[in-house]
């Protein structure tokens, strides 16, 4: 045996192990993982969740006021008062709530609808007034969605000049594996240090607190969508979720109105992709690109199936059904996004995440030990033959 053999093999050892564990890329970001990291996401970014169309909320308009002759109730003002809202009379919804106030004083729901009825309308000043009532009653209602509204109006503010607030709120690269935006605001005003398990608390609860006003408000909104998106890029590369912070950032410039915000939301679509490759080598370009074909797909699918419950409310409504016992009956849960991806994108990883950091450790550990075993097979190579001379 050649003395060099031994080193041989530990070369062909360190580049068969430790060279793919440290310079591989994994699959382990893609779409349905991220789907399973955070349920119901997707859905909410397309539309495909239960939600009622225009001509429902028109039909609860005469259904409620009629109701509310005959047997009034906190529950009828809150479902009239939203059902004007829903149609865009915020005006309508806002007075209404006011009324209830006047019949049945404090009550949270009345100062949860009217913080958001009066920030629709712009009135965010007595918006979150109502919104800080509403937590006072009920703190942990709706995963706590009042406390991330308030938080998001305050953010919304504070990125304000001139009474006005550009979109994006935030223009700072979402490539740099950071928390930005809204997440690095909700890291400051709640005074989060550097614990792993605080921050992930915060942003899982901030994450929840988002969908619901996504769900239950307009999940067309650039606002909560910028502000998702952040929030889907704010962990650890190795569990956040970048293809769906793409998407709410793509959905965002495709609900924009000028060219200007588009681009820029477009352009933090590509950035959150960042070391998202399809193989071994490609442009972010081209990762974008794919993944905007694939999403096109997906907002098809939720409008063809949103187009389906619209069909059905207006069969009802003009047959002279309660369309809400007929909507219970048919639509009972949600329903899911079929996984369209044909394309497996993968993450390179990044050189100053601690998971790096220790497959960098175990990788030196390995050659170290394989270093050390070649070493005593060449000197146990020489012994023998030493031997055999003498």
């Amino acid at each position: 045996m050649s003395k060099w053999s031994p080193i041989c093999c530990a070369l062909v050892i360190w580049h068969a192990v430790y060279c793919p564990v440290f310079a591989c890329l994994w699959d382990n970001d893609t779409i349905s993982m991220e789907r399973r990291r955070f349920p119901q996401t997707l859905e909410m970014i397309t539309g495909k969740f239960l939600r009622h169309s225009p001509q429902y909320y028109e039909w609860r308009i005469k259904d409620r006021e009629a109701r509310i002759k005959e047997n009034p109730s906190s529950e009828l003002y809150d479902d009239l008062a939203v059902a004007y809202e829903k149609v865009g009379n915020h005006e309508n919804a806002i007075s209404l709530t006011l009324e209830k106030q006047n019949l049945y004083p404090g009550l949270y729901p009345t100062h949860a609808n009217l913080g958001t009825f009066y920030i629709h309308d712009g009135q965010f000043d007595q918006g979150l007034t109502e919104l800080r009532k509403a937590i006072s009653i009920n703190p942990d209602a709706h995963f706590g969605r009042e406390v991330y509204q308030q938080r998001l109006v305050e953010y919304l503010l504070s990125k304000r000049t001139d009474g006005t607030t550009s979109l994006p709120m935030s223009l700072q690269p979402r490539s740099e594996m950071t928390p930005t935006g809204f997440a690095a605001y909700l890291l400051e005003t709640e005074g989060i240090g550097d614990s792993p398990a605080e921050r992930k608390t915060l942003f899982t609860n901030a994450i929840k607190g988002v969908l619901g006003m996504m769900r239950f408000g307009n999940h067309d909104s650039p606002v909560l969508l910028e502000a998702l998106g952040d929030l889907l890029l704010s962990d650890d590369f190795t569990s956040d979720g970048k293809q769906l912070a793409a998407r709410a950032y793509l959905k965002a410039c495709y609900e924009s109105d000028d060219q200007a915000t588009k681009d820029a939301y477009r352009t933090l679509a590509k950035d959150s992709l960042f070391n998202q490759v399809i193989g071994d080598e490609t442009e972010n370009g081209q990762v974008i690109q794919k993944l905007e074909t694939t999403f096109a797909t997906e907002l098809e699918q939720a409008s063809e199936w949103y187009s389906g419950v619209v069909n059905d409310e207006l069969q009802w409504i003009a047959g002279g059904q309660n369309v809400d016992k007929a909507f219970a009956e048919k639509y009972y849960q949600d329903p899911e996004v079929e996984d369209t991806s044909t394309f497996p994108l993968k993450s390179v990883n990044h050189p100053s995440s601690r998971s790096a950091l220790i497959i960098t450790a175990l990788g030196i550990l390995i050659m170290s030990t394989v270093c050390v075993l070649s070493w005593f097979l060449v000197r146990r190579g020489r012994s023998s033959r030493d031997s055999s001379v003498g």
